[in-house]
């Protein structure tokens, strides 16, 4: 026995005395290929009446996804009557259409398991629907029905507004919704991204805005239709001949939108006095529009200030250096027609308000006065690069962005060239940027939290004017 022991040991020692065929690699040693992304086909095709349609085929499972956009929006609601586009897709959404009353749509829908959701933006209008491959020539019956022929049930419509006008009571109940209206307003003043609905705004809204709006904007030559699933081109113009090919272009309203008013060209702050132990936090300054020749460099920047999750300074300093907050970020509001707006948030303690304040303002102040790092460049530049991918995740996701793209009059070339434009952006051009559109004494400062418990006095902490802002009459 012993001797088969001193065996098995000496041929464990002569084993260990050779290295391993293959040595494992460190991780950080790994290398890979260069990942390679080419932008997926979407069909597109003008019908002879102006309608624009898009198509990303799928024949992995029996479904239909479609997305109609039209132009309009809020944007164009009258000042005295700002909720009008909200009420108008409510009333869009349950009001019936062409044949159908409100309760045999709905049901019709049910029947056919199929979803509908209309909604508005500042710059379209929206008709998302999804059906079975079975019911696909009565779900484009009942789109083309909405899009052509709603009734506006007067119930419906009542309904709908005594909600938009609960929702208005209740807004003041989130801090986050006080904040950002605030913000809006002090920058936009009663421009239409300044204006929110108020009850006597929803009040003077009657069935007549609703069919006038519909009948200005709804028309063939402003409207873009994105399909995807399990139907191929020709018998998607097929059914679209069916249901829409008698729909006669028109002449379109102007949809030039609202010149903004002139920026703010001091900062402020705004106080809403509110008796909860957490304040919010929101910074807010000018920013770009899609068309602003700076508008990636600007993204890269904002990565490393506040757009990059714990890669980005805010979150370093005000949550893991200080333990103030448990979420702080900022970014910009890509505007699509007109220039929006720069935005920073956090909430913390009543009692740090001011401090965490500063702690923001400092890392936008940091941003301008010096470079980034080359790691901090680097590694926000692959995260906007890698993350680009997911952005095309499903064929509908695919679909609807060629289609925005086009509705929104972006470049020919943006999807093809923003990896290689994010690339492009050096610690130059970061620094420069910041030093344009990052201005921490011109911010104007929203703070909703309890008042009587911030450290100090406002404008002793923070050298700017401050101004109180009266919840009582927002309703």
């Amino acid at each position: 026995m012993q001797a088969v022991l001193s065996i098995i040991l000496l041929l464990l020692l002569v084993g260990c005395s050779f290295p391993p065929a293959h040595q494992p690699v460190r991780p950080d040693a790994l290398t890979f290929p260069s990942l390679k992304f080419d932008f997926p086909k979407v069909e597109h095709v003008t019908l002879a009446n102006g309608i624009e349609v898009y198509l990303r085929s799928d024949h992995d499972i029996p479904l239909i996804e479609i997305t109609s956009m039209i132009g309009g929006g809020s944007i164009f609601d009258p000042p005295d009557k700002t909720g009008l586009s909200a009420l108008f897709v409510k009333g869009l959404q349950t009001g019936g259409a062409g044949e159908f009353s409100p309760q045999r749509f709905e049901q019709t829908l049910e029947n056919m398991a199929a979803d509908l959701t209309v909604t508005s933006s500042s710059y379209a209008y929206s008709i998302d629907m999804s059906m079975r491959r079975q019911d696909l020539s009565a779900g484009f019956g009942l789109l083309a029905d909405v899009l052509r022929r709603p009734l506006f049930d007067s119930r419906r419509i009542e309904v709908a507004r005594q909600g938009l006008i609960e929702g208005v009571r209740r807004r003041n109940d989130d801090p986050g919704s006080i904040a950002g209206r605030t913000l809006a307003q002090s920058i936009y003043r009663n421009h239409p991204f300044g204006r929110t609905a108020k009850k006597k705004s929803l009040s003077l809204i009657v069935r007549a805005d609703l069919l006038a709006l519909h009948q200005t904007y709804f028309q063939p030559n402003n409207l873009s239709i994105a399909v995807s699933g399990d139907i191929d081109l020709n018998e998607l113009k097929t059914l679209l001949f069916q249901t829409l090919g008698d729909w006669n272009e028109a002449p379109l309203p102007n949809l030039e939108p609202p010149k903004l008013p002139e920026m703010p060209s001091k900062g402020g702050i705004l106080i809403a006095d509110k008796d909860i132990p957490q304040t919010t936090i929101m910074l807010g300054q000018p920013g770009i529009d899609k068309n602003n020749p700076d508008m990636m460099a600007l993204k890269v920047a904002n990565f490393i200030l506040g757009g990059g999750g714990f890669n980005s300074r805010m979150m370093r300093e005000i949550r893991s250096n200080h333990g103030l907050a448990y979420s702080v970020y900022s970014y910009f509001q890509i505007g699509r027609e007109l220039p929006e707006l720069f935005i920073a948030k956090c909430e913390t303690k009543c009692e740090s308000t001011l401090e965490v304040v500063s702690l923001m303002r400092a890392q936008m102040q940091k941003m301008v006065d010096t470079p980034v790092s080359d790691a901090e460049l680097t590694t926000a530049k692959e995260s906007l690069i890698n993350s680009f991918v997911f952005a095309f995740n499903n064929s509908h996701s695919i679909v609807t962005r060629q289609q925005r793209l086009d509705f929104y009059a972006y470049p020919e070339d943006y999807m093809q060239s923003y990896r290689q434009k994010i690339a492009a952006i050096t610690t130059d051009d970061v620094l420069r940027v910041s030093r344009k559109y990052l201005h921490p004494d011109k911010l104007q400062i929203v703070l909703v939290g309890r008042r009587n418990d911030f450290e100090q006095d406002p404008a002793a902490a923070l050298g700017l004017p401050v101004e109180n802002i009266d919840l009582d009459n927002d309703y």
